[in-house]
């Protein structure tokens, strides 16, 4: 019997363009399970918008760079249900020039943006194969595609994903598994929150920054449009910064 309600998984989506995903969602009428690191205040509000939309959304505070408390966190979700879309949202950023980066700074940006998408990804990918059914959002960064200076930990942990969601797509596609990226440019968030916009805005050919909902009206596409042909793709949404 099918259920009733589609359930996203969503990792890392308390605040910023996270939560933007989160409440479209919810407003497409998926139930969600939220993956938040530790700022309980933000995930409570998440969830009390996701609820003021009708739906349920189950909370999990864990980090996704800690590959056992990632899997003691779904496994038992996963006995329950598979979810019918994933949503890798969870990075951070620890922004140095290589000549002063420390070894930290590196390994902290590869293991929760990167690794953390291993962590999370194989044994959802695992219920997905065998429900012969899904959709995972990878989200990703214009400076993955592009590079930037002072970034090189984050743009290489972003280019990763996008190659690893490339690969992932060859290899689920014929399970009726649709795997896509979703590469924001400057999004006007509390990450952005420090660019000199007279720096950037130039840049820009739309002359201004993106919004959290823009991004999440394209990741609402791809987890819930039903005629779907739209696979192993990186969609830009960066008001035309790289075209």
């Amino acid at each position: 019997m099918a259920e009733a309600t589609q359930v996203a998984l969503v990792v890392g989506g308390s605040r910023g363009i996270g939560r933007a995903i989160v409440e479209r969602l919810a407003a497409s009428g998926f139930d969600i399970w939220l993956t938040y690191r530790g700022n309980h205040a933000a995930a409570e509000e998440a969830k009390a918008a996701v609820e003021s939309k009708g739906r349920s959304c189950r909370l999990l505070a864990f980090d996704v760079a800690d590959r056992a408390a990632t899997r003691t966190a779904l496994e038992p979700l996963l006995q329950e249900r598979c979810p019918d879309a994933l949503v890798f949202n969870a990075g951070i950023a620890r922004d140095n020039l290589l000549a002063f980066m420390r070894d930290e700074e590196w390994d902290d940006v590869l293991r929760t943006n990167l690794d953390g998408f291993f962590n999370v990804s194989k044994p959802v990918v695992f219920e997905m194969i065998r429900k012969k059914r899904g959709r995972i959002v990878v989200i990703s960064s214009i400076s993955g595609q592009l590079g930037q200076a002072g970034q090189m930990n984050y743009a290489a942990s972003k280019a990763g994903l996008i190659g690893a969601a490339r690969a992932l797509a060859r290899e689920v596609g014929r399970k009726n598994v649709f795997v896509n990226v979703v590469s924001p440019g400057v999004i006007d968030t509390e990450m952005t929150a420090e660019i000199p916009k007279e720096h950037v805005l130039p840049l820009i050919p739309l002359n201004r920054f993106g919004t959290s909902e823009e991004v999440a009206a394209v990741v609402d596409f791809l987890c819930s449009e039903p005629r779907m042909y739209v696979h192993g793709q990186v969609i830009g949404v960066n008001g035309g910064m790289a075209v």
